[in-house]
């Protein structure tokens, strides 16, 4: 029995583990590696492993950096069952057909260019039918509901309270007479958090690989991120100017939706007309309604009584590009939820042409911008940006809003790992190097916890884990 770090290690995307148990071989999560355009390059390579070889996939979640390349385990090759939670099923899908159709027009912009130099066309990573072939091979699952996946290999989900359907992997592994328990986190959400219910806590394990992304800081308290909240809406003028929101599609779209219907009164929500302008959002939106039974106590009294059309009484929704352009012309009184969370691409930049070179507009930034990207400009206080050839002045009131992180900090996943009573070797992934060495060394000078943060490729022996730490 083996597993191997074959993605997230010592980074934060592209999340891949290889478990081997006798002769059948399990992936846990296939993610697609985001970053840079050099890192992205390598979702291109081999696998380190022949995908034919692979028997099942387990999904932890459907975002892509877990579920991304699995269109493309397919094309290559495997032939196999993928497990998730019921949930992440029908987010899965639409995340999926999403990146194929982005991947798509990539390699158009880039064959045009390459046309004209006289190149050979290139290939996108992979395409929608891939993206369906993958979706077809999906085995819904339900929470606490023990499954032997493979022969050896018995499956059980606990919620992870990161995204909806998110799942804290738990495998009894067993082969040439030796009995293992291996605890994959997934991504751990951020406890308190709206709609979803906190991540559950397992009690034993034989060895934990858990994420590791925010190990050495900590979120600042709910109730000073809805004050901030507040006082953007309270603050901002209806009668002169928008607000525009880039948001992510999942998760953070969902938790806006529900917060504004929770405080619809005290942040005087009344005075705005709200679009949620983002197919992508929409219907993932529609997704978190289907799924109620899923939701903390607090969230089922919100959301249940409501549908999603009447979530908010001027919660407008825009589908079509035709519904967007039309808010082009909204000089005031708008509130304007659109992708991508980082400025990156989507129909939020449209809306920033259109309106961040106002002094009547706010734009509020709700969570991290990665280097380079359009949003990291805003946040660090560009006075220009260029969207389309075109320079364009920000003269908009920019409000950065912390604390709506999805995953646990440092104190959350400390206090995960602490409740497994026989404190279990912990190899700690999905983070960058130094935050996770720096939790690495705090978990076993606090926790004393055996911790290491293994490399890409490292192989850890399940039958004698011990003697890999």
């Amino acid at each position: 029995m083996h597993v191997q770090f074959c993605g997230a290690a010592q980074e934060v995307t592209g999340s891949c583990h290889l478990v081997e148990v006798g002769k059948k071989k399990l992936l846990l999560d296939c993610g697609l590696i985001q970053g840079r355009r050099n890192d992205e390059l390598r979702n291109s390579e081999e696998f380190p492993f022949d995908p034919a070889s692979i028997d099942a996939v387990v999904l932890s979640h459907a975002h892509l950096d877990h579920s991304g390349r699995l269109p493309l385990l397919v094309k290559r090759g495997f032939n196999g069952p993928i497990f998730g939670q019921r949930a992440t099923g029908d987010l899965g899908r639409i995340l999926l057909d999403d990146a194929a159709y982005l991947l798509g027009k990539e390699a158009t912009w880039e064959n045009r260019k390459r046309q004209r130099q006289r190149k050979p066309p290139v290939e996108p990573l992979y395409s929608d039918d891939d993206a369906r072939k993958a979706m077809r091979r999906f085995k819904r699952l339900d929470y606490h509901a023990p499954r032997e996946i493979l022969p050896g290999v018995t499956l059980t989900l606990h919620d992870a309270g990161h995204i909806l359907g998110s799942s804290i992997v738990d495998l009894d592994l067993k082969a040439d007479g030796k009995q293992r328990r291996l605890v994959f986190s997934g991504d751990l959400g951020h406890r308190d958090a709206p709609i979803l219910r906190d991540f559950e806590l397992l009690d034993s394990a034989d060895l934990v690989l858990m994420e590791g992304t925010y190990g050495n800081r900590l979120h600042r308290p709910w109730n000073d991120t809805y004050e901030e909240l507040r006082a953007v809406f309270t603050s901002a003028d209806a009668r002169r100017g928008n607000i525009l929101i880039p948001a992510f599609a999942i998760g953070r779209t969902q938790n806006l939706l529900y917060l504004f219907s929770k405080y619809y009164d005290e942040w005087e929500l009344d005075r705005w007309s709200i679009f949620l302008d983002s197919p992508m959002a929409i219907r993932a939106t529609d997704v978190y309604a289907i799924h109620t039974d899923l939701y903390d106590k607090e969230a089922v009294q919100v959301w249940r009584p409501h549908d999603n059309d009447r979530l908010l009484p001027n919660l407008q929704y825009c589908p079509s590009s035709q519904h967007s352009q039309r808010l082009n012309t909204m000089k005031q009184g708008a509130i304007i939820i659109a992708g991508s969370g980082m400025c990156t691409g989507g129909r939020i930049k449209h809306h920033l042409k259109h309106h961040v070179w106002k002094d009547t507009t706010h734009v509020m930034i709700m969570g991290y911008q990665a280097h380079g990207t359009l949003g990291r400009a805003i946040v660090s206080g560009a006075d220009e940006i260029r969207l389309w050839g075109e320079t364009v002045k920000v003269a908009a009131k920019i409000h950065t809003v912390g604390g709506l992180s999805a995953h646990a900090d440092a104190d959350g996943l400390r206090t995960w790992y602490r409740a497994f009573q026989n404190k279990p070797p912990v190899a700690l992934v999905h983070g960058e190097a130094d935050t996770m060495r720096a939790l690495a060394k705090t978990m076993h000078d606090e926790d004393g916890a055996k911790a290491k943060v293994p490399a890409l490729g490292e192989t850890i022996d399940l039958a004698h884990v011990g003697s890999s730490f």
